[in-house]
């Protein structure tokens, strides 16, 4: 059975601090499975399509990625697509705190999923699509440096 990960998010856009996360698991895993959530305290910029469009994008060359989309929790697509693994990307302590209380949540949901935190590169640790939201909302062309070139906004 291949090893396989789950990096979830809403990737609303996907930017090079994701692409940093996903590229620092790629030599652990037989197959990552990017997969765009619907988060309800968020409010998406982009349609999923889209988003998924951009990320397959990305990694057209890599047959490892898989980009997928779903609802509901992240442990139960872990244990649809028999990951036993989930990952998440950590900027800072602040993200640290609220990953920590999820990968809590999620052992009580589904011990047997493991999280692992990967702390982003320093050059992508301020990068979040929320930054590249507003810098596109004020019409600062400098997001275009934080996004990867499979990303057309």
């Amino acid at each position: 059975m291949p090893l396989t990960a789950v990096f979830a998010g809403s990737f609303c856009p996907f930017t090079k601090g994701h692409q940093d996360i996903v590229d620092k698991v790629l030599p652990l895993f037989d197959h990552i499975v990017i997969a765009i959530g619907h988060n309800y305290n968020k409010k998406d910029l982009f349609p999923v399509e889209k988003r998924m469009e951009w990320i397959k994008s990305v990694y057209h060359d890599n047959p490892k990625v898989e980009v997928t989309a779903y609802q509901g929790l992240t442990v139960e697509l872990c244990r649809q697509l028999g990951a036993r693994y989930l990952i998440r990307g950590v900027r800072n302590a602040a993200d640290y705190a609220l990953e920590e209380e999820m990968r809590l949540a999620n052992r009580l949901l589904a011990p047997e999923i493991e999280t692992l935190f990967i702390p982003a590169s320093p050059e992508w640790a301020a990068v979040s699509s929320s930054l590249v939201r507003e810098l596109m909302a004020n019409g600062a062309d400098q997001y275009k440096a934080l996004i990867p070139d499979g990303v057309k906004l």
